[in-house]
């Protein structure tokens, strides 16, 4: 019993000293132009990480905004945000080329990708009755994800997008 204490306590040194880091994170407000007088929301990294997706109501409606973290500066999304609609919980592929959101154009909401190359977006839920919610678009670009209520009950959905 007496050599099972120094591997125990051993063990717990470990364990502790790992949770330890984890509690001394100190979170800071992001600067540069991203954070406004509005709430920003849904932030989605491209998965090289130079791009931060999100929405926020800035503009005096919901719209998506691209920043672009090596020059610190806003992308222009020429085409994607719309006056007489809302955009909202954007994600992004691997190299921010492509941005999976959800939009309220059509009077409801949808899901759409926008091809940030062509200036474009692309309906993906047009025949879709119910709502959608949390768009998640594939590295590549060529799948879109999201949750849809079609069935009565919140149910994951899969889309293969035609470049």
């Amino acid at each position: 019993m007496e050599k099972f204490w120094p591997l125990a306590i051993a063990a717990m040194g470990l364990i502790l000293g790992g949770c330890g880091r984890a509690l001394f994170y100190q979170p800071q407000i992001a600067t540069g132009g991203i954070n406004s007088n509005f709430a920003e929301e849904f932030p989605s990294y491209s998965g090289d990480g130079r791009y931060l997706a999100f929405a926020s109501e800035r503009d005096g409606r919901r719209n998506i905004f691209l920043y672009d973290l090596q020059t610190n500066q806003l992308v222009n999304l020429p085409n994607l945000n719309r006056r007489d609609s809302s955009q909202d919980q954007p994600d992004l592929s691997e190299d921010g080329r492509f941005i999976a959101y959800v939009s309220t154009e059509r009077g409801r909401q949808d899901v759409f990708v926008y091809d940030r190359n062509q200036g474009r977006s692309q309906l993906l839920t047009v025949n879709l009755r119910g709502s959608v919610q949390n768009p998640t678009i594939s590295g590549d670009g060529r799948r879109v994800a999201f949750q849809s209520n079609e069935r009565g009950q919140w149910n994951l959905m899969l889309v293969d997008v035609t470049p």
